[in-house]
């Protein structure tokens, strides 16, 4: 990757994290996504330097750099050869925090974030419901007020819930009030920071066999009447779904940089193959078949990598609290930018690593030269955590002013 126009601190993150992730070879990996066994060790060896809190405020431990730092960790943690199993054990304890940290009391973010940062605790993120997909504003999971007050009461069911299985907190939005009894349908929902054991009765986990990924576990959960405290609520209730959008606008930045790590990542293996590979008394990169269609998806890295960067420093300027805030940054244009990257590196990095595994022929899909896997997790960032289709919806409506299609 062209390291050309980052800033002093995103070259820093880079190099401090390719240095931890060189302690993990290719083989962890593969070992780890054979056996679906998560990566412990990577978690710890990234809280042990202090980067699970990079864009967490410096008062609670974090490092109190923004999203565009964290993109780069992330980027460079998938780009390692770690791929998006290696960044997604981290990558909700990133982004899902950042709603806790803007609209929780003081008294919670610092019961809440400090042992995030540590490595102590982890956090899954809830939304997603088999039943509602891709309508939040439609899902059914409700937090219900105890008659006496003290906190409410969760039944319901979440989809696509990563690292539930080793996870001690979560972000939950469910609905505390009836859809039926709301004046718009983003009303009625509300953000709760949960405690997520396992053992405790009205708590279920299914894991779910995946694809890709597979060191880290993605899940089916159950609520059945489970108890929550009333001060695990954040913000206001009822406004749960304002408030969680501040996390998604930074998920789809730091997963368009794990895309983008990806393809990287798949076009290192491939290039190198293209080089040491002799055919017919020549290197196979000599070939114009295999060195333009390498080169082609290296150029949609750069391109989507722009737009990703572009998207993470829009976020961070929109901030009031951001050294360089910028009062003209509305949430309409982060909003579009980080759709847009996310929709765009999803595709470059998908491309790329395609490209690799053809490029390299048979080899490209055995097992030890690491590129199979690659294409394999590709998939996740086309997919989640909006669709591509969504996201040409929302464009053309939001960016273009045309008639809603759906």
């Amino acid at each position: 990757m062209e390291t050309s126009g980052f800033s002093p601190e995103q070259l820093t993150v880079r190099d401090a994290i390719l240095k931890i992730c060189s302690n993990f070879s290719d083989d962890y990996w593969m070992e780890h996504d054979q056996t679906e066994t998560y990566p412990h060790e990577l978690h710890a060896a990234l809280a042990k330097d202090g980067w699970i809190g990079i864009a967490l405020p410096e008062e609670l431990g974090g490092a109190g750099l923004g999203i565009s730092e964290a993109t780069m960790m992330l980027q460079s943690i998938a780009e390692s050869g770690a791929g998006l199993a290696g960044a997604q054990s981290i990558h909700a304890n990133v982004y899902a925090t950042q709603p806790v940290a803007k609209f929780a009391t003081p008294d919670q973010r610092g019961r809440f974030l400090t042992k995030i940062i540590s490595g102590e605790w982890r956090t899954c993120f809830g939304v997603t419901e088999p039943n509602t997909g891709l309508e939040t504003l439609k899902l059914t999971t409700t937090a219900l007020p105890d008659p006496d007050g003290d906190g409410y009461t969760v039944t319901g069911q979440k989809i696509w819930i990563s690292s539930a299985q080793v996870a001690t907190k979560m972000v939950l939005l469910a609905r505390t009030t009836p859809i039926e009894d709301v004046k718009k349908p983003s009303e009625g929902l509300s953000m709760f920071y949960v405690d997520f054991d396992l053992s405790q009765p009205g708590l279920e986990a299914k894991r779910i066999k995946k694809m890709g990924g597979r060191a880290v576990d993605a899940n089916q959960v159950f609520f059945d009447n489970y108890r929550i405290p009333k001060d695990s609520l954040i913000g206001q209730e009822g406004q749960g779904f304002k408030i969680i959008l501040h996390g998604m606008n930074a998920e789809r930045c730091l997963l368009a940089g794990e895309a983008l790590g990806l393809g990287y990542a798949a076009l290192a293996k491939s290039t190198q193959y293209a080089r040491e590979r002799i055919v017919f008394g020549r290197p196979i990169g000599k070939n114009q078949a295999i060195q333009h269609p390498l080169a082609e998806a290296y150029m949609h890295l750069e391109a989507a990598k722009l737009a990703t960067y572009h998207a993470a420093r829009l976020y961070d300027r929109s901030s009031p609290g951001h050294p360089e805030y910028d009062s003209t940054i509305t949430q309409h244009a982060v909003g579009i930018a980080c759709n847009s990257a996310k929709y765009l590196a999803a595709e470059a990095g998908f491309r790329a690593c395609e490209r690799s595994v053809m490029s390299m022929g048979g080899m490209g899909y055995a097992a030890e030269y690491h590129v199979e896997r690659y294409l394999r997790e590709s998939f996740v960032p086309r997919i989640a955590p909006v669709s591509r289709e969504m996201i040409m919806n929302f464009v053309g409506e939001r960016a273009l002013g045309l008639p809603r299609s759906y």
